[in-house]
């Protein structure tokens, strides 16, 4: 084989395998093929590829893609991860964009900081966490409970658990499962309750925890699951108060499949009898209780006015 049809097989077989890598290789993967440091070096002074870090290297002069970026990620922090909600993203999550790429790392290992990379330290892998995925990664389940405790906030913490169960992407047998093998530093007592309200659908629960809050601020005892004629039957109504006031409270079951159609037909039968009608989502109940009991406080305050 001459030099030049050496040369051409080297850039061909970089570039099949860029291909499947959002158009980046490591310098290990290129000396892997047989393309040495002086080889990269050429084919970088020669404006056909482009360095993207001490460990990136693009098969092309462009913008990196965002396969690109986590690949990068991946090859410049080393012994590394995609995980939270990164992970998450690779794995089909949609709706939620993060500006940096999270990855994780053994607590022991050094690791460089890099450009749009936040690097976080794990005190061990979990079974089955470095089964081989591409690009490397952590299973969505273990990546929502990461991307949970390592939210700016409670309400982001809700998010990252919610959207892989609503998209389908985990399920609650795999939470549970992985909540067993990690329970994380930060937010712990938050994360186990949302896994009740989002993995069981817990209306009871929320309905409990609903009156308690009620009586903490000192309001009328309303009525719990008062029955009501509908069109299509009995409704059943989750807390109503004796002035027209009516709260339904939704757990998680509320929005799967067809569950809003009849919501909704059940939510205007009752506002056609003139009473009104405030929704609370459970994970309302959890992060934004006092805006929401603001409302009801409203609510009775409305109907008392128009009684007098």
């Amino acid at each position: 084989m001459t030099r030049t049809d050496r040369r051409h097989d080297l850039l061909s077989r970089a570039r099949a395998i860029a291909d499947e890598r959002g158009g980046v290789l490591s310098r290990a993967d290129l000396r892997e093929i047989g393309a040495d440091r002086r080889f990269v070096a050429r084919q970088v002074t020669a404006g056909r590829w482009r360095v993207h870090g001490r460990q990136t290297i693009a098969v092309h002069t462009g913008p990196l893609e965002a396969q690109g970026h986590r690949w990068r990620a991946v090859h410049e922090v080393g012994a590394s991860l995609l995980d939270g909600v990164t992970a998450l993203q690779v794995a089909g999550l949609s709706g939620i964009t993060e500006e940096v790429l999270h990855v994780s790392v053994h607590h022991l290992a050094q690791a460089p900081v890099v450009d749009g990379v936040r690097v976080h330290k794990v005190s061990r892998r979990t079974d089955g966490e470095l089964d081989l995925a591409v690009p490397p990664r952590t299973p969505p389940a273990l990546a929502a409970l990461r991307a949970a405790q390592w939210a700016v906030s409670d309400a982001q913490a809700a998010l990252f658990l919610v959207a892989p169960v609503q998209q389908r992407l985990v399920t609650g047998a795999q939470l549970r499962t992985a909540r067993e093998q990690y329970l994380g530093r930060r937010r712990r007592a938050l994360v186990d309750t949302l896994l009740a309200d989002i993995v069981d659908g817990a209306q009871s629960l929320g309905e409990l925890d609903f009156a308690a809050m009620c009586r903490a601020r000192r309001m009328p005892v309303p009525e719990r699951q008062v029955v009501r004629q509908g069109p299509k039957g009995r409704v059943y109504l989750d807390v109503r108060w004796r002035c027209g006031l009516v709260v339904e409270v939704d757990g998680r079951q509320h929005v799967e499949g067809v569950a809003p159609v009849a919501d909704m037909l059940r939510q205007n039968s009752v506002s056609l009898t003139r009473d009104m009608v405030l929704r609370i989502p459970l994970l309302g109940l959890r992060l934004e209780a006092d805006a929401f009991l603001d409302q009801v406080e409203q609510g009775l305050a409305v109907l008392a006015a128009r009684a007098s």
